[in-house]
């Protein structure tokens, strides 16, 4: 599985244009005082800059098609907050998947770089399969205590909520979701993560990124 076959130069140029894309939402937020708007474009548009951050401070780069993977999930989130998760039926399926395939990725990337650093350890890919999805799946379920966390100390303050949940089955149909997202991961990350896993790899080593160059 390949990401778009989208030139660097597009796929930056594509990530630019939704970081402004966050930036208006935030700047709309401002404009209508709605502090879930604000919060959520505000970490929103954080989360765009960290692969430029892990590059700058961590030596660990990210391909273009992966940035714009991670930036195309929190724009779709934080468009949601605008008013899309309570209207539009599918949209929290659709961003739940996406981020799910993101923290998916992390697991795997993760794992599959521990298992090539060291022979202490083997990973044989059946393993790799379950344990993607059941990382995927423990970080789904603290995400949903959280939501289930800050929206109870919302009311409980009288404040607006910056993260909703809407009732048991929602959180259960986003944790199906979540699945989904780990399974697209786990059947078909080897080679969309190879550059990420190489990296971390030689990181672990001891060894710099431009080794890979």
């Amino acid at each position: 599985m390949v990401l778009l076959r989208l030139s660097p130069w597009t796929t930056r140029a594509a990530t630019r244009s939704m970081q402004a894309a966050i930036g208006g939402i935030l700047l709309v937020g401002l404009w209508t005082r709605n502090i879930a708007v604000v919060v959520n474009a505000v970490l929103a548009l954080a989360v765009t800059f960290l692969p430029a951050i892990l590059e700058r401070d961590w030596n660990l780069p990210l391909d273009a098609g992966l940035t714009l993977w991670i930036t195309t999930a929190v724009l779709l989130h934080t468009v949601g907050m605008l008013g899309l998760y309570g209207t539009v039926w599918w949209w929290d399926h659709l961003t739940h998947t996406l981020s799910a395939t993101i923290v998916a990725g992390v697991g795997y990337a993760t794992a599959r770089a521990i298992d090539e650093h060291t022979d202490a350890v083997a990973f044989p890919p059946r393993f790799l399969f379950v344990y993607v999805i059941l990382f995927t799946l423990a970080l789904g379920v603290l995400w949903e205590v959280l939501e289930f966390a800050v929206h109870g100390l919302s009311g409980y303050f009288g404040v607006d909520a910056v993260l909703v949940q809407y009732s048991l089955e929602d959180t259960i149909v986003d944790l199906v979701f979540d699945l989904v997202g780990a399974i697209l991961v786990a059947l078909f990350g080897t080679t969309t993560l190879r550059s990420v896993v190489d990296t971390l790899t030689t990181r672990l080593a001891g060894g710099s990124s431009d080794e890979l160059r």
